[in-house]
């Protein structure tokens, strides 16, 4: 059985399904100490805020933005393009459940026992709500990343022209920053020049397993994707991904 429940602490939207409703104070916890780390550093760094670059972090910086540095230079991003997945994933460190999903704004790590399907939303694309990935429980036994960047649906910055870029990681700050990646490389004359144009820029990448892109209603495929099943379930902005 899976329990529910959703933390909001300023930015962060944080859908948690856990197996154990007694996680969710110190989830809460988690999520908060986690935000007050990067919020000091932050202050202290301004430009780890701002840069489009990928910066390097002093030995001594909390957890969370060494975990960013690293998502953002494997990508070559800046480390924000990573907070929400490495917010999650710090998440899933932490809290000690067998069966974890933790999805903020779309962005999702994971660890369960159990297979897991996560609905795909793709803005006005027809694929919205029709398909969703199944995530088999030997590939998600330990943390795993399903992370999104779209550049015609939320509110995040992105370069390119792509619906949903979807990544498949063993770490969901780095399917983040590369996602963030690969949709600002989609860019081109047409639908299909963009998908190209994205799955080149994901070849450049390493650490992830795989990339589904949507550019209205075409998709391209790169890497290893989990089994795509049809879900016939109608998910409204605001979860870009609907995980049951």
């Amino acid at each position: 059985m899976w329990f529910k429940k959703r933390i909001i602490i300023k930015e962060t939207n944080i859908l948690l399904k856990v197996d154990d409703k007694r996680y969710f104070g110190l989830a809460e916890d988690i999520i908060l100490r986690n935000r007050i780390d990067l919020e000091n550093y932050i202050l202290k760094n301004p430009y780890f805020l701002t840069s489009y670059h990928p910066i390097d972090v002093e030995f001594d910086a909390p957890e969370i933005a060494k975990l960013m540095a690293i998502a953002g230079e494997i990508a070559n991003v800046g480390p924000m393009a990573s907070v929400a997945g490495a917010i999650a994933e710090m998440l899933i460190k932490n809290l000690n459940a067998k069966n974890i999903i933790a999805e903020n704004g779309g962005d999702i790590c994971i660890r369960a026992k159990r297979d897991v399907v996560v609905g795909l939303y793709a803005g006005n694309s027809k694929i919205t709500g029709e398909i969703g990935f199944k995530l088999k429980k030997e590939k998600i036994k330990n943390i795993y990343g399903v992370c999104t960047s779209s550049a015609t649906v939320g509110h995040s910055v992105s370069f390119g022209e792509a619906d949903a870029v979807t990544v498949f990681a063993k770490s969901s700050a780095i399917a983040d920053a590369a996602a963030t990646a690969i949709c600002n490389a989609s860019r081109g004359k047409d639908d299909e020049e963009m998908i190209n144009n994205a799955l080149e820029r994901a070849d450049e990448i390493e650490k992830i397993d795989g990339v589904f892109v949507v550019v209205r209603d075409k998709v391209g495929i790169k890497g290893k994707i989990p089994e795509l099943v049809k879900t016939d379930k109608k998910i409204t902005l605001g979860e870009l991904f609907d995980i049951y």
